[in-house]
């Protein structure tokens, strides 16, 4: 079959990057069975079992050798993944054959396997998080000072900064980048622990030495990388795993969705447009148009994204006893797409938050248009400060307002609040200081001291020691 006659899963020749995709291959995933196996019979070797040197040497030599036809023969013919792969590698291995998989389960490659990958994608996302975590302190240290609009309800609100707006969208970022450190370093190994979990077939091979058995967990765990292994398990490890990944993964997500929708509606309202390229086209029709279109593919993944994360939650609510197969085949196709979509929307944030445009002019455009409105309050104290009545100044203001904003909204005039408020003479004893009080710099607060603080006491910490450079991957339409 041509590649043209076959789907293409999006996610890999689209959004995610060469090496996440690494991560979730065949060949990744069985060279970790292999690397698990051999762990197993090193181990087993060490502790008395009878498992020879040179068998693990033989294991070794073919460590990477894949017939990947041969091993679909196997599995058509036997209906089973992993002794497909052990019946394969017992051909390539002869002397190691009758020792490959000594007293272990499908699980102790399949459930450690999947671990081994998790963690991987993790350390991973790690990277792309800090990588994004950067970028956005960069671009608010740029525009920390910028006065903006400020929205609550998207409706005109007390100014901020350019740049601590941003800060709001790193904070998000920074929780999660906490969150993957956190779960990474305290992901457990399944670990020895056989076919229902009470290690019975290592004890008898152990001649019912339950140090020796405790040994061998320890063993196979720390040669995997992990400090480790869970305490008890079933046949499988315990789901609420996958749902803790899964809700690490979602959570990004929801950082994702919000900047990109953030991004979205600034730039309808012409004050910051995330980066395009030259040649770029918005609309086969309409060809004046510039879509947000990184930020849309942004919020599309974290939609799949947050929702594909409740499957971990009802998969860990029915496994039967000590498990059930009907988690199987959502677990194949959830996490490793969960993964690779949160690496596609990390890159893409990333892109975006280096290359966002920011349109100082319109900004402060549409902050001269409000700004009248917004002033009210300082107006009105500044009356009272002048002697006069509280009350009174008030309902002036109040009257001048609603004038104001029929001009403006049923007239299409510019805003004529200030010119009403000068030829009062209830506020004639500070019309010379009117135009001071509509100074932007004095309505953001501490904006541009909290973005400094923020990249010093937040973004700066996380970052020490990790390396931004060589992350693989490319944005792709």
């Amino acid at each position: 079959m041509e590649r043209g006659d076959r789907f293409d899963h999006p996610l890999i020749e689209r959004y995610a990057s060469p090496e996440m995709a690494q991560l979730f291959s065949p060949r990744a995933r069985h060279t970790a069975w292999r690397d698990l196996w051999i762990a197993l019979a090193r181990a087993e070797h060490e502790l008395g079992f009878p498992v020879t040197r040179e068998q693990i040497a033989e294991l070794e030599q073919h460590r990477t050798e894949f017939d990947w036809d041969r091993v679909a023969k196997y599995e058509k013919e036997l209906r089973h993944d992993v002794m497909a792969h052990v019946h394969h590698w017992g051909d390539l291995c002869p002397k190691a054959r009758p020792i490959i998989h000594l007293g272990a389960t499908s699980c102790f490659v399949t459930d450690n396997g999947d671990l081994l990958q998790y963690r991987r994608a993790l350390r991973l996302l790690e990277r792309r998080l800090a990588a994004v975590l950067h970028a956005l302190g960069e671009f608010a240290r740029t525009w920390r000072a910028e006065p903006c609009l400020g929205y609550t309800h998207f409706q005109v609100a007390q100014p901020v900064t350019v740049g601590k707006r941003a800060t709001l969208w790193a904070q998000d970022f920074a929780l999660d980048l906490d969150e993957v450190r956190r779960v990474a370093g305290w992901l457990p190994f399944r670990g020895v622990k056989g076919t229902t979990g009470t290690q019975a077939t290592f004890l008898t091979l152990a001649n019912g030495d339950h140090a020796v058995v405790e040994e061998l967990d320890r063993r196979v765990t720390r040669a995997m990388g992990f400090e480790r292994s869970i305490a008890v398990s079933g046949q499988t490890y315990t789901r609420k795993l996958d749902w803790t990944i899964h809700q690490a993964l979602s959570a990004i997500a929801q950082s994702a969705s919000k900047f990109a929708t953030d991004v979205r509606l600034l730039s309808h309202e012409g004050e910051i447009e995330e980066p395009s390229e030259s040649k770029q086209i918005g609309s086969s029709a309409m060809a004046y148009k510039k879509n947000p279109m990184r930020c849309e593919r942004v919020c599309s993944l974290a939609r799949y994204v947050i929702e594909t994360a409740t499957t971990s939650a009802h998969t860990a609510a029915t496994q039967w006893l000590e498990r059930t197969l009907d988690d199987s085949a959502v677990r194949r196709i959830a996490l490793p797409e969960s993964f690779l979509a949160i690496d596609g929307i990390l890159m893409l944030i990333e892109n975006v938050a280096k290359g966002l445009v920011v349109y100082p002019k319109v900004i402060q455009r549409k902050l001269r248009e409000q700004l009248p409105f917004l002033a009210t309050e300082e107006i009105l104290m500044a009356g009272v400060a002048a002697g006069g009545d509280r009350q009174d100044l008030h309902e002036r203001v109040r009257v001048h307002s609603r004038t104001a904003a029929h001009a403006v909204k049923a007239e299409g005039r510019a805003n004529p609040l200030m010119e009403l408020i000068a030829a009062d003479p209830a506020f004639a004893a500070i019309q010379a200081a009117l135009p001071s009080l509509l100074d932007p710099a004095r309505f953001v607060g501490r904006s541009a001291q909290q973005v400094d603080a923020f990249v010093r006491d937040e973004i700066a910490p996380r970052l020490l020691g990790v390396e931004l450079g060589g992350l693989a991957g490319d944005i792709r339409v």
